[in-house]
């Protein structure tokens, strides 16, 4: 998957996620390298589908590319599904990413209301919290306003939201498409309340804090959709590079 900026950055003294991503991709490029350790690719490497296979799967992610791209991106469900153990390892392999100083964005994609929303935003967005991330993946289809507690939280500790947007699975059209009674797309609501959420670090002329999912798999959609991603001053986080099939002629189908 890759990471994309639209804005001139030039951040003085301590660094929002915003700030700290367009330098890393200034620095290092836009990749950004998932941690995806399912029960196949995990025998592709000659591992156990177990919670040592787990770890050593990720352990090795981090030492070959902590420090080499931009940002590596875990998903959660897959250490999830080993239960407290693989919660364990995630911790572990949060916790290395920190220490080699590598941007990590959390794959959780949580989305509720009220003080759940706000118990989701501690586990991972609150200083010295075990599951710590610079940002999460956060789902609006609740409304982006339940969203608040998360986005109020990564404002007060320079943490980041990747809000979904466009997602890269084909069942997303059925809601992200879909039209209100003024022609506006779900998506295109989305996209406009996060520029609107950034409209501060925009007048200050630096990279939002709070990004966009928008699936490197969707073809013409941003354009069909009307979506003015460059309006958000939202860094793109842009699934389905690799394995998912697509690469650079379908992002410039996507991205232009």
């Amino acid at each position: 998957m890759s990471l994309t900026d639209h804005a001139d950055q030039d951040f003085p003294g301590i660094l929002p996620f915003g700030a700290r991503l367009a330098d890393a991709m200034d620095d290092l490029g836009p990749l950004c390298v998932g941690i995806d350790p399912h029960p196949g690719l995990l025998q592709a490497w000659g591992l156990g589908d177990d919670v040592a296979g787990l770890r050593e799967f990720s352990a090795r992610v981090v030492e070959a590319l902590g420090g080499r791209v931009a940002a590596i991106k875990p998903q959660s469900a897959f250490f999830e599904r080993h239960g407290s153990a693989g919660v364990a390892v995630l911790e572990e392999t949060l916790a290395a990413l920190r220490q080699v100083g590598t941007l990590a964005i959390l794959d959780v994609k949580r989305g509720d209301i009220g003080s759940t929303m706000a118990g989701y935003a501690q586990a991972y967005l609150a200083d010295g919290a075990p599951l710590a991330a610079d940002a999460i993946t956060v789902s609006p289809y609740l409304g982006l306003g339940s969203l608040t507690p998360a986005i109020e939280l990564a404002q007060a500790t320079g943490r980041g939201l990747f809000v979904l947007g466009l997602t890269s699975n084909p069942e997303g059209a059925s809601v992200q498409h879909a039209r209100d009674e003024q022609g506006q797309s779900v998506a295109a609501g989305v996209v406009t309340g996060v520029g609107q959420l950034n409209a501060a670090a925009r007048a200050a002329g630096t990279l939002g804090s709070l990004g966009l999912v928008v699936g490197a798999t969707i073809g013409d959609a941003v354009r069909r959709l009307d979506l003015d991603l460059a309006a958000a001053n939202a860094p793109l986080l842009a699934p389905g590079v690799g394995a998912q099939g697509a690469g650079a002629a379908e992002l410039e189908e996507v991205f232009g």
